[in-house]
């Protein structure tokens, strides 16, 4: 689990072992393999932000060693359905061939498309994006506010089974 406090009321973003093992198996770890990405779900806690399910990528993406391009009804579909579950769509990953990544123009364009569309009742959205180091400085986390993205730093992990659980009735 990782936890990334914002704000000034206690607020914190948290990735938990299931998303980052999704991360992991498509990291971008050699010459020949390909973006991948997907969307970020979670459930709230509180003040915690819990991104229970990381999707993607699908069969109909569009990816390259430098371009990833999602299949937008997939994306919607999924939404539908996780929503059902209790689920809520807070965001984006996707990865990056580099050991430490960044926000590219395209990535920024792209998660403000996707706030400006989306109907929610989120201050922010969510952007990870996976880079080849494996540790916390291959990551970047940023919370798109419909103006700026904020990057988040790592803060420290706090002793909580439960924000690491998966939802009941999931594997």
């Amino acid at each position: 689990m990782r936890r990334y406090p914002f704000g000034n009321a206690g607020q914190s973003f948290v990735l938990s072992r299931k998303a980052l093992d999704h991360f992991d198996r498509h990291r971008q770890t050699r010459f020949w393999h390909l973006e991948a990405g997907g969307l970020l779900f979670a459930r709230f806690d509180g003040a915690r932000t819990i991104v229970d399910l990381a999707t993607g990528p699908r069969p109909t993406d569009r990816r390259g060693r430098c371009s990833y391009r999602p299949d937008r009804m997939a994306e919607q579909r999924e939404i539908d359905e996780n929503h059902a579950t209790g689920l809520h769509f807070v965001g984006t990953w996707h990865t990056h061939p580099e050991d430490r990544p960044s926000p590219s123009p395209v990535d920024m364009a792209s998660i403000a498309d996707i706030f400006r569309r989306s109907r929610h009742a989120l201050n922010g959205f969510a952007m990870v994006i996976v880079g080849r180091d494996p540790g916390p400085e291959g990551m970047y986390v940023g919370l798109w506010d419909g103006a700026v993205i904020h990057k988040l730093a790592e803060g420290p992990i706090e002793d909580d089974p439960v924000a690491d659980q998966t939802r009941p009735g999931s594997s």
